[in-house]
């Protein structure tokens, strides 16, 4: 299919971003030109950004990724320690006066504990997602406002601030934050953003649906094959058992305060089962950060529809390895469509 079939705005899938400590330098601008250009061919709606201390500036990334696309839009992540909300809202405007792009924005009110710690950033977790509220807000009002912006808060405060050059109205950015907390959720509420989880398995979710006042989705990485055994040699073959990440997952365990590591962490003690398409062996080998789906076409596309049978509007993927990889996710979400909500899946597809 061609990316303009793909006009059902109900869903949205975006790709994510490479790491660049999992890249060799010299190589890497390339990497994340290519997996920028295969997620715009095969229909992502955007491309998820991380930041922390270890990465990339993500402005810097999202820009490369502008340049070398015609409509994907960069999902920046956003911490608050990192700069002030002017700034953010001022790099949205840049953007959107120099390419006339959107940007989305995923809202991260913590991160890794030992970054904040050197960062000196000591504020409770509960706390942080108040910080964000306050932060978004501000973001929000000066992009959506032609007049100048006041704000007092507990965190921040403006004067009179105009931002220049303003924002067309229809480049308003899309707005994410981490929903796996009651913190998290209240705060997706007061800023109204889609709230997206790290999932239990489709069956699960069924008990317990995304809350109906809220956008809400989901990062989930799809290795899926047209017979079930071929997709779970790719995947043992492309993450394979691995004690030195064994180790330091454990270890991030120890220091983390965030709630879905812990969620994700419980949930994998539950789901080893050779028959279960719900996959955690490469968040607790410390090779990525989500759940995966592992299975054939018709299983994976089964699951995918029970989660947007509940609720859950948005699917943001793992890292895709190549652009095959992406062609066979399209197939899944295509069959999706036609077994479960063809109404409301608009996903990576040729």
């Amino acid at each position: 299919m061609k990316n303009d079939e793909f006009s059902i705005p109900s869903l949205e899938t975006f790709s994510t971003c490479p790491q660049i400590s999992a890249v060799p330098k010299e190589s890497y601008l390339q990497n994340v030109i290519d997996v920028a250009k295969w997620s715009e061919k095969h229909g992502c709606r955007g491309i998820l950004v991380y930041t922390d201390n270890s990465q990339a500036d993500p402005w810097l990334i999202a820009q490369i990724i502008i340049q070398n696309t015609k409509r994907l839009a960069p999902l920046v992540a956003i911490q608050p320690a990192y700069v002030h909300p002017y700034s953010v809202a001022k790099m949205i405007a840049t953007f959107g006066h120099l390419y006339g792009r959107r940007i989305y924005l995923n809202m991260v009110a913590g991160g890794f504990k030992n970054d904040l710690a050197a960062l000196n950033d000591t504020t409770p977790h509960d706390k942080r997602y108040q910080r964000l509220v306050e932060y978004t807000l501000i973001i929000k009002q000066l992009v959506a406002s032609p007049d100048p912006v006041s704000f007092s808060g507990e965190f921040y405060a403006v004067n009179n601030l105009r931002l220049t050059p303003p924002l067309p109205p229809e480049l308003f950015p899309g707005i994410f934050i981490s929903g796996s907390s009651e913190a998290g959720l209240a705060t997706a509420q007061a800023i109204g953003a889609t709230a997206i989880k790290y999932p239990k398995p489709a069956s699960e979710c069924v008990q317990e649906p995304p809350d109906a006042g809220l956008d809400s989705g989901i990062r989930v990485g799809v290795i899926a094959r047209a017979e079930e055994d071929e997709a779970w040699n790719v995947a043992h073959e492309r993450f394979p058992e691995d004690r030195k990440g064994q180790l330091t997952h454990q270890l991030a365990m120890k220091v983390s305060d965030s709630s879905w590591h812990h969620q994700l962490s419980e949930m994998a003690k539950e789901t080893k089962s050779n028959h279960n398409p719900y996959w955690l062996v490469p968040f607790e080998n410390y090779k990525t950060f989500c759940p995966y789906l592992v299975g054939s076409y018709d299983r994976i596309a089964e699951e995918i529809s029970r989660y947007v049978a509940v609720g859950f509007r948005t699917f943001i993927l793992d890292i895709p390895p190549d652009q095959e990889e992406l062609r066979h996710t399209g197939i899944v979400f295509q069959q999706a469509c036609k077994t479960g909500h063809p109404d409301r899946i608009s996903s990576c597809a040729e």
